[in-house]
């Protein structure tokens, strides 16, 4: 079967006993000529006819889905074997027509995009590549294995965040509920029931649940640096953190939890921010970095922190996380950490002081009393903070303005407590006086 004519023989012969089995409706023997037509093809290294004989046997009238099907997998496991780049690339097109519309070759189809994909990307063509994955939408797969469906998603996100479209990585992302990864992957599996699709096992190149969990959060991490979501980031780093294979290895977790104590400094006041700082501040690993813990802590306490004194004791720390896991912390971090600390400043003092000068407020934050003034009203405008400036007499106000209402209330409940104090008094010095006259009856 070396030269072409016997080769050209054989595959007639072939193509008259599966006409004959696909009219007869014989899955098995259709199944048999059909693979081993592929099969002599590859043999004999004719590329050519291999991808003529796939397209020929699968627009035959009435062809069966199941030789369908056990071609396109017979062929894909010849992708890896082609001479070069071309011969792969026109075979994966091939077996992509055959596939497109078939929904019992539609896992196939979606494996056969992700090479294809992956040569586009090697070949420096990463917006053909995000294109040619956004095609597929596996979610919509019934019998692809779940970490496949999630790895798969994942690898459209990465590619939308690498030819810098963050809109359609959002979307894309919002596909995988993180929920998921929390499933326990140790229970046993449910056979399916009558009717239900079969799901097939995942390949074994890919990741398993804890380590796409790993992989989702790192893109998400790279999503929201682009717009300085600093305490989503954190929730990243957190979730990292938890997965046990983190855990276990204090290389991983540090570098980890250092990400974590930063971006917790970095993400501006609200409550979630204040319940991940104070249980970030209870986990007992983080006595093994003080340094940090030092940090937090000075974050929670009600003091002024004195800028200079902790930037010139973080700053080393601060350089050194461009060599550690996740990288720099981002372009406008240093400029972001000082002005959470000013923040977190004008906050302590509105707790201690009622009314305050603008000249002793800019002493306090060690600023001009022009920055002073404009970190305030940043503060007013976002309602961080609720503040009142007098500028003509340079007093900051830091008291609620109460209309008359609520002022009378405020009195109404003052009487209320009053009176009810006199009342007891009195109870008491009844019940003593009777006591005593009882005594001295006896």
């Amino acid at each position: 079967m070396g030269d072409s004519g016997s080769l050209e023989a054989s595959v007639d012969r072939l193509l008259s006993e599966e006409k004959q089995m696909r009219l007869a409706e014989n899955v098995a023997g259709t199944r048999k000529a059909a693979t081993e037509i592929l099969q002599l093809c590859f043999e004999a290294k004719d590329w050519k006819l291999l991808n003529e004989q796939i397209l020929n046997l699968s627009k035959k009238r009435g062809q069966l889905k199941q030789a369908v099907q056990s071609m396109v997998q017979q062929a894909m496991e010849y992708i890896d074997q082609t001479p070069d780049i071309e011969t792969k690339i026109e075979l994966i097109k091939t077996l992509n027509n055959v596939s497109a519309g078939k929904i019992y070759v539609e896992i196939e189809r979606a494996r056969l995009t992700r090479k294809l994909a992956k040569i586009k990307e090697d070949q420096g063509q990463i917006a053909e590549a995000a294109d040619l994955m956004q095609e597929v939408a596996v979610e919509t797969f019934g019998a692809m294995a779940k970490t496949e469906k999630i790895a798969f998603i994942l690898e459209q996100v990465r590619l939308c965040l690498d030819r810098q479209d963050y809109v359609r990585a959002q979307i894309l992302s919002r596909k995988i509920n993180p929920r998921v990864f929390d499933a326990d992957t140790k229970k046993d599996k449910k056979k399916p029931k009558e009717g239900e699709n079969i799901v097939e096992e995942a390949p074994a190149d890919i990741p398993t649940l804890l380590e796409l969990k790993r992989i989702y959060y790192e893109l998400m991490i790279r999503y929201y640096s682009h717009n300085n979501e600093y305490l989503e980031i954190c929730r990243s780093y957190k979730a990292i953190y938890d997965i046990p294979s983190v855990k276990e290895s204090p290389d991983q977790w540090i570098p980890v939890l250092r990400k974590i104590c930063w971006f917790l400094v970095l993400a501006p006041h609200d409550p979630m921010q204040s319940s991940l700082l104070n249980a970030t501040l209870e986990d007992k690993n983080l006595s093994e970095i003080p340094d940090f813990k030092m940090l937090l802590k000075q974050v929670v306490t009600m003091e002024v922190i004195q800028w200079t004194a902790l930037w010139n004791k973080y700053k080393d720390e601060f350089e050194k996380e461009k060599n550690l896991v996740g990288g720099s912390l981002g372009d406008k971090a240093g400029e972001d950490l000082k002005l959470r600390i000013i923040e977190h400043n004008i906050l302590v003092v509105s707790k201690y002081y009622s009314r305050i000068t603008l000249k002793r407020l800019a002493e306090l934050l060690c600023l001009s009393i022009e920055e002073a003034e404009k970190y305030l009203s940043e503060m007013v405008v976002s309602k961080a903070l609720i503040a009142k400036i007098d500028r003509p007499s340079g007093i900051v106000c830091f008291q609620i303005a109460k209309d008359s209402n609520e002022i009378l209330n405020s009195w109404a409940v003052n009487l209320e407590k009053l009176l009810d104090l006199v009342e007891k008094s009195c109870h008491q010095i009844h019940k003593e006086t009777m006591v005593h006259k009882v005594v001295l009856r006896s």
